[in-house]
């Protein structure tokens, strides 16, 4: 593996690198599992129709997934593009660290940690701000558009969304730390794939998707990533926020 990635470096210019790893990841670990997820109510309705965490007249109509399937395009397409753009102006060829030297298990560890706290810090404060007023109808509204969530509507946002909340959260620790690119991708494959199951609107994996299905019913909880800023600010539960 990395005699192949040596030679993958030697031969390719850090932004082909960076920006074709980058879309395949987005490829992998968050349109294939959106996909699937949608799939199941025609593949395995019995199956679907068992683990749905709200009732079938919540959820979406057919007309509604496919806009929502047209705007999570347009924002790939505007991160890709802005992703493109960045690489172009970037004085070293790419935002992360790209030797012929795979990243040690400790490396990946330590960043990967580190990436996820951030990550929490900059995903909750942004999108507890998108709940204000002011911000949520002229921005935040159109994600919870889908109250009974899929998993392709955790792309389903306004631009500046798209790029504040989503997009930035993710990319912008392992720069900071500039973390090794192998690394920035398992970090943003895992992220990828949490954030397509926590929306699928089904109960997998020990309940993932309850949490934050529960903030796109009643809004106003459960507005972090991990959890642990909610539990911090006292978000985690409806009743407490309700006190407040």
């Amino acid at each position: 593996m990395e005699h192949i990635w040596a030679n993958a470096v030697q031969q390719y210019p850090p932004q082909l690198i960076e920006f074709t790893g980058t879309l395949f990841i987005q490829v992998l670990a968050f349109w294939l599992p959106s996909l699937y997820y949608l799939s199941l109510d025609f593949r395995y309705p019995s199956y679907s129709a068992r683990h749905k965490i709200q009732p079938t007249p919540k959820q979406p109509s057919r007309k509604e997934i496919q806009h929502c399937f047209k705007v999570v395009a347009r924002n790939q397409l505007l991160t890709s593009t802005l992703h493109i753009l960045q690489l172009s102006i970037a004085k070293r060829g790419s935002s992360y660290t790209i030797t012929p030297t795979l990243p040690s298990a400790l490396e990946i560890t330590r960043d990967f940690a580190i990436s996820l706290l951030l990550r929490e810090a900059l995903f909750y404060y942004s999108h507890r701000f998108l709940h204000r007023p002011y911000f949520y109808v002229r921005i935040h509204k159109q994600h919870h558009r889908f109250t009974a969530p899929i998993a392709l509507a955790a792309q389903f946002a306004h631009p500046l969304e798209q790029i504040l909340a989503n997009a930035l959260p993710i990319s912008l620790p392992p720069q900071i730390l500039g973390s090794h690119i192998i690394t920035f991708w398992i970090f943003l494959a895992y992220e990828l794939f949490t954030t397509a199951t926590v929306h699928s609107g089904y109960d997998f994996f020990q309940n993932k998707a309850k949490m934050h299905d529960l903030h796109h019913e009643k809004f106003n909880l459960n507005y972090g990533s991990i959890g642990l800023l909610d539990w911090v600010h006292g978000t985690d539960k409806l009743e407490k926020r309700q006190r407040e």
